[in-house]
């Protein structure tokens, strides 16, 4: 599904050119929960950027679906993002104007759906999530880990086959953090594939497969069911 071949990602100061990616070299399958791991600066959220065509690779190759990412021009780009891609942040990033129902409706009004089609889709996401009581809410009246079943009910309305998350849980109390968790292993179980970035080991047992940054170099990467360290 995704192939990343020997990327980098630098910045060009005067004399001197700063490595964020050093030839990475990724393959990640089609219903795969893989977490990327690493401490800050390890280059986790730009490997991230890179494969939700949100920041672009210096050098190197990037294959989604076997065709060439990163040749990609801008407006294709948007077509990208709203058909094959959901983002979760750690901020949520939800819109303050808009009550829960039309924050996850969004998504779907870019694309062109029909009304009584959005209606469906988002009633669907608000039952399934538990969230049918708070459809008139702004995000200022939630709690934190109300606002991110928000954000993931949004970054999945369009049935996307990739949900790209950014430390989901970095702003929740461990229950949350555990709810959230949950929820992303259920979405991979029905097929979706998922890339998260977190601090947390606990957290990133919940995926299948782990991968070690550091310096911009992937030092490990190994399946969990393989690994000494699931210790689920």
């Amino acid at each position: 599904m995704i192939q990343l071949k020997n990327i980098d990602k630098f910045y060009d100061a005067k004399f001197q050119r700063t490595f964020v990616l050093k030839g990475v070299n990724l393959e990640v399958k089609q219903g795969e929960f893989v977490t990327i791991m690493g401490p800050s600066g390890a280059g986790k959220s730009t490997i991230l950027n890179i494969i939700g065509l949100l920041d672009e690779p210096s050098a190197g190759e990037y294959y989604f679906f076997d065709q060439p990412a990163h040749k990609i021009k801008e407006k294709q780009k948007v077509q990208f993002h709203r058909t094959h891609v959901g983002f979760i942040f750690q901020a949520f990033h939800l819109i303050d104007e808009l009550n829960v129902y039309e924050n996850i409706e969004t998504p779907l009004i870019y694309r062109g759906i029909k009304g009584k089609e959005r209606k469906a889709l988002v009633a669907d996401l608000l039952d399934r999530f538990n969230i049918v009581a708070k459809r008139g809410l702004f995000p200022s009246q939630l709690s934190g880990g109300q606002q991110q079943l928000v954000a993931i009910a949004r970054a999945i309305v369009g049935g996307p086959k990739l949900l790209l998350a950014d430390e989901p849980t970095g702003n929740l109390h461990s229950e949350q953090g555990e709810m959230i968790m949950k929820l992303l292993k259920k979405l991979n179980e029905e097929g979706m594939t998922i890339i998260q970035v977190t601090h947390n080991e606990k957290y990133a047992d919940y995926g299948s497969r782990i991968i070690q940054l550091e310096d911009g170099l992937i030092r490990q990467d190994y399946q969990l069911e393989d690994s000494e360290l699931n210790m689920r």
